[in-house]
């Protein structure tokens, strides 16, 4: 087991080479993780912000859907 740890003499420099891969993927694990927390809170506020989406589809009684087919104010023509 002594012989593995010693890395056969190049232990000084194996060991420190995991310990900073070690911390670079911690590092980018943290990072990923407050990204996804932020975003998630943008999307948290965009969608609290936007108005209600319209009904597009018809009624229970088959008449269409007075909020659904052209805006406001259009003319068809």
């Amino acid at each position: 087991m002594t012989d593995f740890l010693s890395m056969g003499g190049y232990a000084a420099f194996v060991w420190p080479a995991y310990a900073i891969a070690a911390l670079v993927l911690l590092g980018l694990l943290l990072a990923t993780w407050k990204g996804l927390r932020d975003a998630e809170t943008t999307l948290k506020a965009l969608e609290s912000a936007r108005p209600a989406r319209r009904r597009t589809r018809p009624r229970a009684d088959g008449k269409p859907d007075t909020a659904a087919g052209t805006p406001a104010g259009a003319s068809e023509g």
